[in-house]
């Protein structure tokens, strides 16, 4: 198993998120559900032998509804629930707080989470964003898209527009340097820790490369 990440201190730790409501914890239970069949029987019989209509069955739903939650199979492996509250992580960190630090916060909770909750998935799906061609492709668009979502926290934190070239770069650059750390962290068998990779990366955009 990969080294835990170390635990970011309470500055770090995101706001409280509300409660769910009945509904919105249903969708949650089916999401999970799905996703868990998923990886169980990628598990048991390998990625392309896997099928939605056996997950399907696996997860107790229909067809229907894994391609209402996940358009793609490749969407089951790649989605998580922390997407969805990220850019309201960015904009809870300190007003005054550099924002490619907000963003390194952001990241290192990311992971911590993903370790402590979902250890075995997430090592599997790294292993998968190795080997699968189409789920590294797909990650490579779901990254794009996540990037153009924190364009509105990080243009609303540094005063500039959304569709300012400087805001796409640098929130771009972000996804892209997470993108290869994931893929580094994978390739060399998951030992590294994954905190401090962000960590180097996130560095390189700052400073550049030295001579």
């Amino acid at each position: 198993m990969a080294a835990s990440a170390p635990l970011p201190s309470d500055d770090d730790a995101p706001p409280p998120q509300p409660r769910l409501g009945l509904r919105e914890r249903k969708k949650l239970k089916t999401r999970v559900a799905i996703r868990e069949a998923t990886y169980r029987l990628i598990e048991e019989q390998g990625y392309d032998a896997t099928t939605v209509e056996q997950i399907a069955a696996a997860a107790e739903v229909s067809p229907s509804t894994v391609f209402r939650y996940f358009p793609t199979k490749e969407d089951i492996v790649l989605t998580d629930e922390f997407d969805p509250v990220m850019e309201e992580a960015i904009r809870a960190r300190p007003a005054d707080e550099p924002v490619l630090e907000s963003l390194r916060a952001v990241l290192r909770r990311a992971v911590e989470t993903a370790f402590v909750d979902q250890p075995e998935e997430f090592a599997q799906r790294s292993k998968l964003m190795l080997e699968i061609p189409a789920v590294r492709a797909r990650m490579t668009e779901t990254m794009a898209e996540t990037s153009l979502m924190l364009t509105r926290a990080v243009a609303d934190r540094t005063g500039r527009e959304r569709g300012d070239l400087e805001v796409l770069v640098f929130t771009a650059s972000v996804m892209a340097a997470l993108r290869e750390v994931t893929i580094y962290w994978a390739e060399h068998g998951q030992k590294d820790d994954l905190a401090v990779l962000i960590d180097r990366a996130l560095d390189t955009l700052k400073g550049g490369l030295s001579l």
